[in-house]
C-alpha cells in the first residue's frame, strides 16, 4: 500500500471561495436548451416549459452562476431574435453548430429559468458578427429600469423589472478559426475595450470578462492575453480561460494527471496578467474566469459527433457519455480550481444538460446523473469557505499527456505526478473542514495521514467515496446508479491526526466537524 502524508493548518489559507466559482454553462447547442432545460409538453414541464425534473437535479448539483447563450453560438447571435412574442420570432441558421435556431427560448426565458433554479445569470455579448453598440443595447434592455426605447421594450415584452445582470462576458474564443468573425488580439482587444466602455457608461456596477485565448495549446496563447489586456486592462475585471481534458491516447494515468496542467495554465495566465499590471505600475489585479472547463474528447474531433446534416433543430450532438475514469479526472479539475481560489473568482462547467454535461435527459422521458455529476456536487455543496494551504508528501509517477489542437500534436511531459491530489476547505458557518482527495493509483490503495492543526475536537461528520472496479462503467437511463457515492469506512482520528485508506482510482470526501467552544 502506498502512503502519503498531508499537513494542514487553520492559520495558513489560500483564499475564500467566491460564490461564482461553482458555475455552469447553458448554450444553444444540441439538446442543452431544447429538450434539456426547456421542453414544453414534457410530463414534468411547468407552465413556462421548464423541465422540473431537470430543475430538481440542477438544485442538487447546486451551481451558482450560469453563462449564456454561448459559447460559439454567441458569435453569430442576434439577441433581438429571442425576445418579444414567440410567434413573431425568426428561425435562423446557426453556423456555430450547423443547426436551425427557432428562438422560442431567449433572454427573458433564461432570466426566468435562472430565478427558478436560484442561480445568477452571466450573459455573453456577440463581439463576432456584431460589436460594442449591440452589446450596450442588450445591457440597456436587460438592466435599465425604464423610460428608454430598449428598457420600455423589455417592459412591453412582460418583464417590468430590470434583470440586473451583474456579470458579462465580452464575446467568446475570438482567436479560434472556428469562431464567426475571428479576430486578431489587437482587433479583439480594441473592440472589447470599447464594448466595456459603452456598457459601463450605462451601468458602472457590472463586472466584465475579456476573452483569453481558446486554450493553452493555441499558438496565440500568451501573446493573446498580453495584447488583449494591454487594450482592456482599465475596463475589465477578468480574463477568461478554457480547458477540456481528454483521453485521446487511451492512457489512464496520463488522463488522471492532466488536471495538473490546469494548475500550470492558471499560474501562467496569472503571471501574464500581473505582468501587464506591472508595466502600468498598477495595484489592480485581473482575476480569472475559468468559464469553460470539463472532460471532452469522444464527440469532439469526429464530425458526426458535432454536426447532424440537414440543419435540424436541437440535434443530439456533443452528447458525451461519461465513465468512471472521466469522473476521476474531473474531480482532479475540481481540486485545481479550489486550490487557485485566490485568483479564480468565476468558473463554469460546460455544459449543464445533455451536451458534454453532468445531467442527461431523454426527450419526453427521464433525466439522470452522469458520473461527473458527483464530484461537482461535492465541490459546489461542500467547497464553500476558506481554502487552506496544504503540504502533500506523496509518492509520484511519470507520464506524458497528449493534447492535440487541429493538426498539431502536443505532448506535455509530467515527470512527478503525486498519486494524491488534494484540497481542503474550512466552512466557518458550519465549522466543518472538508478534505477532497483523489487517489490516482490504479492498482494500489493509498494510506493518507493528515495532520490537521488549529482545530479542536475533530470528529468525522461524514465520509464517502466514488469508485467502481470497472473504470469504463457509465450511468444510463436504464442503469442510472451504476456509479454513485458510497460510504468511506474506517476514517480514524487521534487528536490532530486524521487517517484514511483511499481505494485505488477513487474520489474521496471527508467532512470533519470541529468541536464547538
Amino acid at each position: 500500500m502506498k502512503e502519503a502524508k498531508v499537513t494542514i493548518d487553520r492559520d495558513f489559507s489560500i483564499a475564500e471561495t467566491d460564490p461564482r466559482l461553482f458555475g455552469a454553462f447553458v448554450e444553444h447547442l444540441g439538446r442543452c436548451v431544447y429538450g434539456g432545460i426547456y421542453e414544453p409538453g414534457h410530463p414534468t414541464a411547468d407552465e413556462r416549459g421548464f423541465r422540473r425534473d431537470v430543475l430538481d437535479l440542477v438544485r442538487e448539483l447546486a451551481p451558482t452562476v450560469i453563462r449564456y447563450p454561448g459559447g460559439n453560438f454567441v458569435s453569430g447571435y442576434n439577441w433581438e431574435d429571442g425576445v418579444g412574442p414567440v410567434e413573431n420570432r425568426p428561425r435562423r441558421l446557426d453556423l456555430a453548430w450547423m443547426s436551425t435556431e427557432p428562438n422560442t427560448f431567449g433572454t427573458n426565458e433564461f432570466m426566468d429559468w435562472c430565478q427558478a433554479a436560484d442561480v445568477e445569470p452571466m450573459m455573453a455579448v456577440n463581439l463576432g458578427t456584431r460589436g460594442p453598440d449591440d452589446a450596450r443595447r442588450l445591457l440597456e434592455y436587460c438592466n435599465f429600469p425604464g423610460g428608454t426605447e430598449l428598457s420600455d421594450l423589455r417592459r412591453a415584452h412582460g418583464w417590468e423589472k430590470p434583470h440586473n445582470v451583474r456579470f458579462w462576458c465580452l464575446g467568446n474564443e475570438m482567436d479560434g478559426p472556428w469562431q464567426m468573425e475571428t479576430k486578431t488580439a489587437w482587433e479583439y482587444g480594441r473592440i472589447a475595450a470599447e464594448a466595456a466602455k459603452l456598457m459601463k457608461w450605462i451601468d458602472p456596477t457590472i463586472e466584465l470578462a475579456a476573452c483569453g485565448s481558446s486554450s493553452r495549446n493555441m499558438p496565440t496563447f500568451g501573446s493573446w492575453e498580453d495584447t488583449v489586456l494591454e487594450h482592456s486592462f482599465d475596463h475589465v475585471e477578468y480574463i477568461s480561460l478554457h480547458t477540456y481534458l481528454n483521453n485521446y491516447a487511451d492512457d489512464t494515468p496520463a488522463f488522471l494527471a492532466s488536471p495538473d496542467l490546469m494548475d500550470s495554465f492558471i499560474e501562467e495566465v496569472v503571471a501574464i496578467a500581473d505582468a501587464v499590471a506591472a508595466r502600468r505600475r498598477s495595484p489592480k489585479r485581473i482575476m480569472l474566469s475559468f468559464d469553460e472547463w470539463n472532460v471532452w474528447y469522444r464527440t469532439r474531433r469526429k464530425n458526426e459527433g458535432r454536426v447532424k446534416l440537414g440543419w435540424p433543430v436541437a440535434p443530439p450532438i456533443l452528447e458525451e457519455i461519461y465513465n468512471m475514469q472521466d469522473a476521476l479526472a474531473f474531480g482532479g479539475a475540481c481540486i485545481s480550481l479550489l486550490n487557485h481560489a485566490d485568483r479564480i473568482k468565476s468558473a463554469c462547467l460546460a455544459q449543464l444538460v445533455n451536451a458534454i454535461a453532468p445531467i442527461m435527459t431523454e426527450t419526453g422521458g427521464p433525466a439522470w446523473r452522469q458520473s461527473i455529476f458527483y464530484p461537482f456536487k461535492d465541490m459546489s455543496n461542500l467547497g464553500r469557505g476558506t481554502v487552506l494551504q496544504t503540504k502533500v508528501d506523496s509518492p509520484t509517477y511519470e507520464t506524458t499527456y497528449y493534447d492535440p489542437r487541429g493538426t498539431s500534436e502536443l505532448l506535455f511531459p509530467l515527470p512527478a505526478v503525486p498519486y494524491l491530489k488534494l484540497s481542503v476547505v474550512h466552512n466557518h458557518d458550519e465549522d466543518c473542514v472538508t478534505i477532497f482527495a483523489l487517489n490516482r493509483s490504479l492498482d494500489e490503495s493509498l494510506s493518507m495521514e493528515a495532520l490537521v492543526r488549529g482545530f479542536d475536537g475533530l470528529t468525522v461528520k461524514e465520509a464517502h467515496q466514488l469508485r467502481n472496479d470497472d473504470l469504463m462503467a457509465v450511468n444510463t437511463k436504464d442503469t442510472p446508479d451504476a456509479i454513485k457515492p458510497a460510504p468511506l469506512e474506517g476514517v480514524e482520528i487521534w487528536g490532530e491526526q486524521v487517517r484514511a485508506k483511499l481505494a485505488p482510482a477513487s474520489w474521496n470526501v471527508i467532512r470533519l466537524e470541529v468541536q464547538k467552544q
